[in-house]
């Protein structure tokens, strides 16, 4: 293998979803340079939407004195609403030329974890998200912590003036920005009192409720003021701990979970000095010669979204039934929309479990019709979030998306090439004898048993 190929796909999978099967014919004789001028390309940027009408969803509409058949009715439709907007967002991982753009909102997706039951609240936290992947942190920071969902998520619709809620200040430096170790208690009391009254109406605008906001004088990382909610966040991002703890995230989930303390130092100085530029960021990570280094290459567990969204960038797919690739998220521990908690997913071994790697091994005869689905989802799943009555009682017919392959085609873009080549990122451990006695020799048996292989579970 070339090693322009090596870097090639290294390249595609941590700065997208993967090499997309337009991208296969040109792989070995494009150079990396090329490539990494293509992905910052800025493409024209389009929101995700949902179809579903909306209907007006207040805080309160879970209230005692709704009736039943209203909730039950609002539920319905934020759920559809929800599944639209995840299944839009895949879409867009599977089929956007703008791969660094969504590689880097899912980044984010995951980095400013919310998850309300408030469907136009999510689609705008998303497309906040989208919209600023590759932009300013210190805006995107902004954006984030004044949206109705965090907002929501983290209880500041609750902070007022002499009963502050910790929940947001709490959060914002521990997940957010600066990490744990580097703020007292102290500052999480102080920094809550800053940011009393910052709220949202009805529409899910944002609010300084002036009334509700303590204006006495606070003494935060140091300093001391008569501090709102906008000092408190230009008083974190002056702090070189936030660069730090930002691009340590990034280097771990871009680069590599062990990291290099001498190159995070030089990016995070750089990052901190810039202003906090993220897409020079990135392009100093993907324009450097140790992102290429072998202990980079193959070492990540791809999340379950990767793994899904890499295997239909590669198979040309047809799904009658789309919205059965959630059961699939659900299932394998990553639904998009739907973080665990306030931190987030959790990223490499966590994702590989005795249950979770036999679905893994087996979507690609499954999505190819060779075997059927015989799971559904843990009951006590965390990810269930109280909707499990539906769900979990899938029947046949929900499971299968329907999904039909244009094998033809893959035919025709493999027909002069190994197919593991392009579809494992560290052939060398992998045992082509093994892979190819389960085949019938055609390309399409190969590519099924080649995402079948436990090297195809990196990248």
């Amino acid at each position: 293998m070339t090693d322009s190929l090596l870097y090639n796909k290294h390249l595609l999978w941590r700065a997208g979803f993967g090499a997309g099967i337009n991208q296969i014919g040109d792989l070995k004789n494009t150079s990396v340079k090329t490539l990494v001028n293509e992905l910052f390309k800025e493409q024209k940027y389009t929101e995700i939407n949902y179809d579903t009408p909306d209907t007006v969803i207040s805080d309160d509409m879970m209230d005692s004195r709704t009736p039943a058949d209203k909730k039950k009715e609002m539920q319905r439709i934020i759920r559809e609403q929800s599944n639209e907007l995840n299944l839009n967002f895949l879409n867009e991982m599977v089929n956007s030329k703008d791969q660094l753009r969504e590689k880097m909102a899912f980044f984010w997706h995951g980095h400013f974890a919310s998850r309300v039951n408030n469907s136009k609240f999510s689609k705008q936290l998303l497309n906040t998200i989208r919209k600023n992947a590759l932009g300013n942190f210190k805006y995107l920071l902004f954006e984030v912590s004044q949206s109705p969902a965090m907002l929501n998520f983290l209880n500041n619709q609750q902070n007022k003036k002499d009963h502050p809620n910790e929940n947001f200040a709490r959060e914002v430096m521990e997940l957010f920005t600066m990490g744990r170790g580097n703020y007292t208690e102290k500052d999480i009391r102080e920094g809550a009192r800053a940011l009393t009254g910052w709220g949202y109406d009805k529409e899910g605008n944002f609010k300084e409720r002036k009334n509700l906001h303590d204006d006495a004088s606070k003494t935060f990382l140091g300093k001391t003021g008569n501090f709102t909610g906008t000092d408190i966040l230009n008083i974190i991002l002056e702090q070189k701990a936030t660069a730090t703890f930002i691009t340590t995230k990034i280097y771990k989930f871009f680069v590599n979970e062990k990291v290099d303390e001498n190159i995070i130092n030089q990016l995070s100085t750089n990052f901190h000095q810039s202003g906090y530029d993220i897409r020079k960021l990135m392009s100093d990570i993907f324009s450097s010669s140790w992102f290429y280094d072998k202990k980079n290459i193959g070492n990540r567990i791809k999340s379950p979204i990767e793994l899904m969204a890499g295997m239909m960038r590669v198979l040309p797919m047809n799904i009658q039934n789309p919205e059965n690739l959630i059961v699939y998220q659900k299932l394998l521990g990553q639904m998009l929309l739907y973080p665990p908690n306030v931190a987030g997913w959790p990223n490499g071994k966590s994702w590989i479990d005795s249950s979770t790697l036999m679905v893994r091994l087996q979507i690609p005869q499954i999505w190819s019709g060779l075997r059927p689905l015989e799971y559904s989802p843990r009951q006590d799943d965390d990810i269930d979030m109280g909707m499990k009555s539906r769900e979990t009682t899938m029947n046949k017919s929900f499971k299968n998306p329907n999904i039909t392959i244009d094998w033809a085609r893959l035919e025709k873009v493999f027909a002069d090439k190994n197919c593991e080549e392009y579809l494992i990122q560290n052939t060398k451990t992998l045992d082509m004898d093994s892979v190819k006695n389960f085949s019938d020799k055609s390309i399409k048996m190969n590519i099924i048993n080649l995402m079948s292989t436990p090297e195809y579970q990196l990248c």
